[in-house]
This record gives structure tokens, C-alpha cells and sequence, in this order.
């Protein structure tokens, strides 16, 4: 095994810079802070967050376009598995009632429209460290350090990959052949490396179908609500992180399977983050506060206040922050209340894509153009998620819930951001017209060059996209040691 790795043991500014491109969609982050180039990648920084997808987000949706994996979730279980332990997490179990007890039980929903899931948190595992003694002690591995891949050559029919032409900011150049080719780039780096090997095939390698670098997925981050308890002790423990038996965790609120299935939503995922004192400055700066407390002085004096409708109406509109102020008055300002921090499933878009710029790098590829787009099913599914958590709280007289999306605004909030997610841009499908991969993740058409990483995705869930990696990971490294006996 030739291993080779774009950066060194530590972060280098000059490697790092590689990964500088140009965003032209929804506004995202510079994507050079998105990916890192050091051997492990961005487990160097990630959080560590797990869970692994429903059962549904592998199926083929009527309600989703171009939804559907090559293989049902319970093909992947036995990976899922293994995963677990590379990942470093506990046991391989993700219902609510595994993790609670009597001290930390689930909100108390009336039926099963609201679900509450489990997310574990990995120590986090830093790849890089945790698994380089094994790369160095590995007889059959050669690890080569600042080697970066920027074009992929095959034979003159384009049907396998010769040889990997190799550069390093040093200067210096080589090619590397093999019997078979992994990419494992992430899903911003694969398809550029893709679309720039495009000497024999005109746009690119596996780009027959102009379907390399498209269906750009991410998991739309936001705060998108508030819950008001109506007991302000109500047990929301679950919802922290804290640690049971050794392993850190804590609950997210979710819509039930079969509501997704009767209202046709996108999966949705929101947890709980506690706050106090600056919402209760913040209802006192309302207009149905500053109402509410008008009429009180103008009624007490014995007058009849000017512009009673328009009070009234303020005050109605404004029922959530007039709840939360006089919460505080009568109780404290500083009385708990809940933000939702949403992360919900982006349903595939074909016009959500990577593709080149005309700039290039200092190793001559072009940089790569960003252009992540959402559609109006993911900004409706997000809302009515939040419209049917805040009926079934009401529902469970469990409290109130202040929705922070407009249902007449057509765009996204300003303060909608991304995971970090890069999923979807050589997804896997059957059909060389619906996909860039198979069910093995080869690139169709190409005999020995096969995809590791969340490119393959081809539906995203709403779970964070760690353990899914390491499966179909540990799935490829499986089929590859088949081909290769």
C-alpha cells in the first residue's frame, strides 16, 4: 500500500493553503477553514460527534428527489459496528432509553410524533495520532508525507487508471502506479482532483454523465427557536452532554419515522442549548412587552388606552416574549429557557455543485468554486418540523415553543451556516446516469479507481457524518482486500 498524504504530521500554512477556493451560493465559510491537509485530515479538529443514519435515510423517497442508497441501513449494521471501536464511542446503541434513567429521562411526548435520538461524542479520536503507530509498525504500507495528487492518468480508452502523477510545494514530481486507486479526499478535494484529469476524457474522469462534483450536500446549522418550559424544574438532562458509564452523550429532539413518511419531510435533528437573562432582556424589548405594559399603567390610572386594538394585537403577536417576561417577572428573569440548534437533512440538488475556477494553485491545478444551494422542500420541511415540535410540547403541557422562521419568507435567516458536511459530489448509485460511483464505490466506467468518504453519499440524513465514513470505509477496505487475494 502506497499511502500518500497532501501535508505533514503538523498543520503547514503553505499545504494548507491549497484548499483556498471561491465560494459562489449561500454564504459559507472560507473553505480553507472546511477541510485540513495534515496526515488525519480534519479529525484533527473535529468535535466527534456520532450517530449513525436512520433506517430512512437509505430508502428511495417518492417525496425526495433522487433519494435512494444501493443497500438498506441493515447492510451497513455490521460496519456501523466496527466503526464504533475505530471511532472510539461506546456501545453501538442510539435509543433514548439505553442512556436514560430516572435522574435524566426523555421530554414526556404525548405518542411518537417527536422522537428523541442519542448522539455519542468520541473522545474525539484524532487519526493522525491514535493510528500512526500503526502505519509506521505496517509492513505492506509506505507513508509518504506533502505528496499531492493532481492528476489522475489512464489508458487511452479511459477505461483504467495508469498511474497518479504526484507534486510537492518543493518542487519535486513523480508518478505513482498501482493495481487499484482509492481516493479518499473528502468531498471537495475528490471531485476537483476528478474534474482536473481531464486529458483523455473531456470534463473530467467519471464525468461522462457531468455528474462529478454535483448534488453538493450539507447539513444546514441554525438557531431556529425557543422553548419556554411551563415548569421551570422540568428535567432536560438528557439533553446536555454528560457522561454515562464512561461515554459522553446527550439527546436530540427528532421527528417520528412515520410523520416523516405521512408529511413528506426531509429528517430533522435539534438540540437543546440552555440560556437565561438575555432572553428575558430580550422579551422585554418587544413590542407586545412594551404593550402589555402600557395598558397596565393606562387601565390602573383609569383611563382608556389610545390605540386598544393595536395593543391588543401586539400583544398577541407577541404572545412568546410576553410569556417570557412576566415568567421572569414573577418568578426570575434568569428562569431557563431553550434554544434550538438545528441540524437538518438538505435533500440532493443537482444545481448544488463543486466545479474549477480559472485560478490556480501553486502546484498548477485550478482552485476549486463552491456553489452550495438549498430548495424550497429543505427551507418547508425545516419549518413544519418546527410547527410540529411546538404543538406536541403544548400537547404534553411540557411549554411553549417561539419558531424564528418566517413562513413568508422565501430565503434563510442570516445566521444559517454549515457543519462543515461535505457530502454527495461522487454519489453512489446503480445507474451510471444517476451516479459518479457503484454500490462498491467505483467510479463507473474506471476498472480499478474506487471513492472513500462522504462524496459517496447520496442522501445525507441529519446524523453528523463521522461513523458513516469509517463503515463504508471499512466496507471498501473489505471489498478491495476481495479483488485483491
Amino acid at each position: 500500500v502506497c499511502l500518500l498524504e497532501s501535508g505533514g504530521f503538523r498543520l503547514d500554512p503553505d499545504s494548507q493553503a491549497l484548499c483556498e477556493g471561491e465560494n459562489v451560493g449561500l454564504p459559507y465559510f472560507p473553505l480553507e477553514e472546511t477541510r485540513f491537509r495534515l496526515f488525519g485530515g480534519t479529525t484533527s479538529v473535529w468535535s466527534g460527534l456520532c450517530r449513525p443514519l436512520d433506517p430512512i435515510d437509505f430508502e428511495r423517497r417518492e417525496w425526495v428527489p433522487f433519494s435512494g442508497w444501493p443497500f438498506g441501513r441493515g447492510h451497513l449494521d455490521p460496519y456501523y459496528e466496527r466503526a464504533q471501536d475505530i471511532c472510539q464511542l461506546g456501545p453501538s446503541r442510539y435509543d433514548a432509553d439505553f442512556w436514560s434513567d430516572s435522574g435524566t429521562p426523555p421530554l414526556p411526548f404525548v405518542g411518537d410524533r417527536v422522537r428523541t435520538s442519542i448522539f455519542q461524542f468520541s473522545p474525539p479520536t484524532r487519526f493522525g495520532r491514535a493510528y500512526r503507530d500503526d502505519i509506521r509498525r505496517a509492513r505492506n504500507v509506505d507513508l509518504y508525507l506533502f505528496a499531492n495528487a493532481v492528476e489522475i492518468e489512464t489508458n487511452e480508452a479511459g477505461r483504467e487508471v495508469t498511474n497518479l502523477q504526484v507534486a510537492t510545494l518543493a518542487g519535486n514530481r513523480f508518478s505513482v502506479t498501482a493495481r487499484i486507486f482509492l481516493l479518499a479526499l473528502g468531498g471537495i478535494e475528490t471531485p476537483r482532483l476528478l474534474l482536473a484529469s481531464d486529458k483523455r476524457q473531456r470534463g473530467g474522469i467519471g464525468n461522462g454523465n457531468d455528474l462529478v462534483g454535483r448534488f453538493f450536500m450539507e447539513h444546514p446549522h441554525l438557531e431556529s427557536g425557543v422553548f419556554l418550559p411551563s415548569n421551570p424544574a422540568l428535567a432536560v438532562d438528557l439533553y446536555r452532554r454528560h457522561s454515562v458509564g464512561g461515554i459522553e452523550v446527550y439527546g436530540a429532539l427528532g421527528i417520528g419515522e412515520s410523520v416523516l413518511r405521512e408529511e413528506r419531510l426531509l429528517n430533522f435533528s435539534a438540540t437543546l442549548s440552555f440560556t437565561k437573562g438575555e432572553r428575558y432582556d430580550e422579551a422585554l424589548r418587544s413590542d407586545g412587552v412594551r404593550s402589555l405594559i402600557d395598558l397596565y399603567r393606562t387601565v390602573r390610572g383609569g383611563e382608556v388606552p389610545d390605540d386598544l386594538t393595536g395593543h391588543v394585537a401586539n400583544v398577541i403577536r407577541d404572545l412568546d416574549d410576553v410569556a417570557v417576561a412576566v415568567s421572569g417577572r414573577l418568578f426570575s428573569p434568569d428562569l431557563p429557557l431553550y434554544r434550538l440548534f438545528n441540524r437538518t437533512e438538505q435533500a440532493p440538488n443537482p444545481e448544488s455543485r463543486v466545479t474549477l475556477s480559472p485560478e490556480r494553485d501553486r502546484l498548477g491545478m485550478r482552485r476549486v468554486r463552491l456553489n452550495w444551494r438549498l430548495s424550497g422542500i429543505d427551507r418547508d420541511s425545516l419549518r413544519r418540523a418546527h410547527e410540529i415540535i411546538g404543538r406536541e410540547l403544548g400537547r404534553a403541557g411540557l411549554g411553549r415553543l417561539r419558531v424564528d422562521l418566517d413562513k413568508d419568507d422565501a430565503g434563510w435567516p442570516p445566521g444559517l451556516k454549515g457543519g462543515c458536511h461535505h457530502m454527495g459530489t461522487t454519489r453512489m448509485h446503480v445507474d451510471p446516469k444517476r451516479g459518479v460511483t457503484d454500490e462498491n464505490c467505483r467510479v463507473h466506467g474506471i476498472s480499478n479507481l474506487f471513492v472513500a468518504g462522504p462524496s459517496l453519499f447520496p442522501t445525507c440524513g441529519c446524523a453528523n457524518p463521522m461513523l458513516t465514513i469509517v463503515a463504508l470505509a471499512l466496507r471498501l477496505a473489505d471489498h478491495v482486500k476481495d479483488l485483491m487475494a
